[in-house]
């Protein structure tokens, strides 16, 4: 497959279901393991959180696209540069009622999850969320493509002064193709809390100065 034929265009409702499938892709190692959902339960799961939690002021997702089918998708975030770019809150009743369905515990553990694998970007910073390749497409360059896009969008704002992502020290791969761009080992982070929930002790904070 030619990259030539990848388009990256802004996320859509009418992807969430597909974009959800992509995501336990992406994620299932670590989330089966917290859930125990099998992968259809997991990809209704995200794409949940996708229909009731779109792109949020100081948020953005893609998706590349190739012949109408999702291939990758990439999110980045950013410190709000107002109140008004601040995460807008949602009603409570409406939300359990969706997502009860995946039963207490289990939702209890995939939002711990979330939250422990959240990262709050500092003043300045452009942070990549997440990055995912299908696995029938990986080793194409679409995950170059897409962290291409991000480095584009992150220099042609000027508010951003660095371009940042974590990566597991045991993803090998993924710190390999973060070199080649350029990305630059930063710090490394270790968490008891993310090991006892992944299984991952110990993780790299990477950047690119873009100025």
């Amino acid at each position: 497959m030619k990259v030539s034929s990848i388009t990256i265009e802004p996320m859509q409702a009418k992807y969430n279901r597909q974009v959800g499938q992509l995501l336990v892709h992406g994620f299932k190692e670590k989330f089966f393991k917290l859930s125990k959902l099998n992968d259809s339960i997991l990809a209704l799961f995200f794409e949940k959180l996708l229909e009731h939690f779109p792109n949020e002021p100081a948020t953005h997702r893609v998706v590349a696209l190739q012949a109408g089918n999702i291939v990758g998708t990439l999110s980045i975030k950013w410190w709000p540069e107002s109140e008004l770019e601040g995460s807008t809150p949602q009603p409570m009743l409406p939300l359990w009622r969706e997502f009860r369905i995946f039963g207490k515990g289990a939702l209890l553990k995939l939002l711990l999850g979330l939250y422990f694998l959240s990262y709050k970007p500092q003043p300045g910073e452009c942070y990549i969320a997440d990055v995912t390749v299908h696995p029938n497409y990986r080793g194409e360059g679409i995950g170059k493509l897409m962290l291409g896009w991000a480095e584009l969008y992150a220099r042609a704002h000027p508010s951003f002064n660095v371009l940042s992502l974590h990566v597991s020290s045991h993803n090998l791969g993924a710190k390999r193709l973060y070199e080649q761009l350029s990305y630059h080992m930063h710090r490394k982070e270790r968490s008891l809390l993310k090991y006892m929930l992944f299984h991952e002790l110990e993780w790299e904070y990477m950047k690119i100065k873009l100025k």
